[in-house]
């Protein structure tokens, strides 16, 4: 996320965080934000569509209601056609990874962002799960996973600022400086 997405999604997701929080519908609205976010991640038409200055706000939020109407809460999706008036549905996307991001901490849970050359089974995915539970001392771990060939083998983990690379890409790329080369 660049910084400029990044300064314009934080106090959208900072108020939405405050409006769940008052309403006592944190649960759900993550699930709605959550819901939200794998639409955008799965529909890149969705997403120039949202995005696209030419298209009204009217058809936007037509758009928005049927899409979505159904499968989130009322107050979210007020929050959604808000950003529509405001001309700020375009960093939605932005918007919700900011605001999982701030709720996951509220509830101590971290994400953890796993490239690995290959898919992992779901004991490899708990075991290492549990190790960052220990390594962050959060009470949960979420895992964001991907699979990225070109590593050749092994995974890569990234847990806020922190880097781990266990991958052979990597002990090459390592091994390369080194080197010299």
């Amino acid at each position: 996320m660049s910084i400029v997405l990044s300064k314009v999604a934080e106090p959208y997701a900072e108020a939405l965080l405050d409006l769940a929080k008052s309403n006592d519908s944190l649960k759900e609205t993550t699930n709605d934000m959550n819901i939200v976010s794998q639409f955008l991640a799965n529909s890149n038409d969705l997403k120039k569509f949202l995005g696209n200055p030419l298209v009204t706000r009217d058809a936007k939020k037509s758009v928005v209601k049927d899409i979505l109407g159904e499968q989130i809460d009322g107050s979210t999706l007020k929050f959604l056609l808000l950003l529509v008036d405001r001309n700020r549905i375009e960093v939605l996307d932005s918007i919700a990874k900011k605001y999982l991001e701030l709720s996951y901490k509220q509830e101590s849970i971290e994400i953890a962002k796993i490239t690995s050359s290959i898919q992992l089974s779901a004991g490899q995915q708990k075991e290492i799960a549990e190790k960052l539970k220990v390594i962050t001392g959060a009470k949960q771990i979420k895992l964001a996973l991907k699979v990225d060939p070109q590593l050749i083998g092994g995974f890569t983990i990234e847990v806020g600022s922190k880097m781990i690379d266990t991958s052979i890409r990597g002990q090459l790329k390592q091994i390369s400086y080194l080197l010299g080369a």
